[in-house]
């Protein structure tokens, strides 16, 4: 199985490209991960953010393959603990299909990327920057991967 980060914004600080990197290269070959970085849609006063959604959109929805097991990363999803979210991630491993998290622009993601998406995961129900998100999705695949490998990085 392949694991792919789609993710909108290419120009991340230094401290979540290092943090984010940390955690990728924790898991190892146990859970490869490729990101995918796309350019945001311009933003102006004269332009309409709902333009650069639609933007973002097609871009994202063109980087997906089409047996992808899609999951967009939106806070009105559905929560999961540490011990469920390991449970979901071994049965999308024992499913053999590659798995692609989608991360969108600053006003969320166009109602297509949603439609096409098998699943919408809140990583919380706070909105956190999108820089962020990366870092907390890395360092949770890599501790749901750890409960998987029965690793002692989570405590329960």
């Amino acid at each position: 199985m392949r694991v792919r980060l789609i993710a909108v914004g290419s120009r991340m600080p230094k401290w979540v490209r290092e943090a984010y990197e940390d955690y990728i290269t924790r898991l190892g070959s146990g859970l490869k991960v490729a990101l995918t970085e796309i350019e945001p849609g311009p933003r102006s006063a004269a332009r309409p953010a709902q333009k650069a959604v639609a933007a973002e959109g097609q871009k994202l929805l063109a980087a997906v393959r089409k047996d992808d097991y899609v999951v967009a990363l939106d806070e009105r999803g559905t929560e999961m603990t540490t011990l469920q979210l390991a449970a979901w991630l071994g049965a999308r491993m024992q499913d053999g299909r590659d798995l692609t998290f989608l991360v969108g622009g600053p006003d969320g993601f166009a109602p297509e990327v949603l439609t096409r998406s098998d699943f919408k995961w809140s990583l919380s129900r706070l909105t956190f920057p999108h820089a962020l998100v990366r870092v907390v999705l890395a360092e949770q695949l890599y501790r749901a991967h750890g409960v998987l490998a029965n690793h002692p990085y989570h405590r329960e």
